[in-house]
Parts: C-alpha cells; structure tokens; sequence
C-alpha cells in the first residue's frame, strides 16, 4: 500500500509558522490513525488550526 498526504501550507507565513501548522496536523492525524482501516480507497480531507480544509490523505495501492 501507499499513504498519500497532500497539504497545502501558507506560502506567506514565516516558516516557523508553516513548521508548526504541518507539525500539528501530523500530531493530529497520527493521533487518529487507529480509527482508520489503511486500505486501498480509504481518506480523508486534512483541516487546519482555523479548521479550513488544506489537503488530504489517502491510501492508494503500492
């Protein structure tokens, strides 16, 4: 299998910030991750600190 996360993070902000928002939604994501059966066609969107969507993972085959 292959996991996908496609995130799109503010160009604008200072890389501190962009660091810490990425940080944060793997904290959040891996911290989920046992909710989730990890199988081809499996994902979901990714959402940010302001709870805007900013991407998705998914599980696709290898």
């Amino acid at each position: 299998m292959k996991f996908v996360l496609e995130v799109t993070v503010d160009e604008d902000a200072p890389a501190r910030d962009r660091a810490g928002e990425l940080g944060r939604i793997l904290r959040y994501w891996g911290g989920n991750l046992h909710h989730y059966a990890l199988e081809p066609g499996d994902g979901s969107a990714v959402y940010d600190a302001a709870y805007q969507e900013v991407g998705a993972w998914r599980v696709v085959s290898s």
